[in-house]
């Protein structure tokens, strides 16, 4: 399995991000022309649709490994660009955000969070209200869900304000920290686009290639070393931008993701 350093720096132009993604490609006479010619001209009629967004850039990554079979391994960091792409068009209709997981292999919860701050988490099927402090925090310090909303759209401003969001001594956790932007937090489409193409930039984030979480589900798989010595990975789908696990090496926090996002279906109370 091959690893690589992802960090870039700058902000990639279409042929950059195309040569990062496949290096020079090599396709029929005229094909690539043809390609962008019928891209430019739907752009030109009429604006894309944002469900449309995740199925053009799978259809693009798809026809650019056509046209170059011969390089199959993709860049790690054209991966996490795609997958900002995807999250940008994201959802966020509906009443609650909603986390539903299961910890270390066996025990499953639940949270629900309202745009007021109202939430209840569920384990092992039992829900109950949180009180007191805020059901979501950065390296230790409580965030609200308006502070969440207006975090940058732009991925070095917030790389900016989540460095100084961290408190003292808790070097090496920006990468930890960006992470949990992408789905343990109600981050509004922008945010977690920035967060990806953050991450994208960061050297320290190192993407592992094709692989498949506990529940069979494939994705690709990114690691990043944490204070405590441990590494942590990450497997990710770039088409819906979705976070299916994150896993710490040597024994440590297993968390399967089976959703996260937002819905109209609250917390059954009782």
């Amino acid at each position: 399995m091959t690893c690589c350093a992802i960090g870039s720096g700058k902000e990639p132009s279409m042929d950059d991000l195309l040569r990062d993604l496949y290096g020079d490609p090599h396709p029929a006479p005229g094909a690539r022309d043809r390609v962008w010619r019928r891209v430019t001209a739907r752009r030109r009629r009429r604006r894309l649709p944002w469900l449309a967004i995740p199925a053009l850039a799978a259809a693009t990554l798809a026809l650019l490994l056509f046209m170059n079979p011969g390089r199959q391994e993709l860049s790690g960091r054209s991966i996490l660009l795609s997958a900002a792409t995807s999250a940008a068009s994201s959802s966020q209709d509906g009443t609650y955000w909603h986390v539903s997981k299961l910890l270390d292999g066996g025990k499953s919860t639940e949270l629900w969070v309202t745009r007021q701050g109202r939430a209840w988490k569920a384990e092992q099927g039992r829900v109950a209200p949180i009180t007191g402090r805020s059901p979501f925090s950065m390296a230790g310090r409580d965030l609200t869900f308006d502070q969440i909303q207006s975090l940058p759209a732009d991925a070095a401003a917030l790389r900016e304000r989540v460095t100084a969001m961290l408190p003292p001594g808790s070097e090496g956790l920006l990468a930890d920290a960006l992470s949990g932007l992408l789905w343990t937090k109600p981050s509004p489409p922008w945010v977690r686009a920035a967060a990806y193409r953050a991450m994208a930039d960061l050297p320290e984030v190192r993407y592992l290639g094709t692989e498949t979480d506990a529940k069979g589900r494939t994705g690709e798989a990114f690691s990043y070393g944490l204070p405590t010595g441990a590494e942590r990975t990450l497997i990710i789908d770039p088409v819906s931008s979705q976070v299916l696990s994150s896993v710490d090496a040597r024994g440590g926090r297993t968390e399967i993701v089976f959703s996260a996002g937002w819905t109209d279906k609250g917390p059954d109370l009782p």
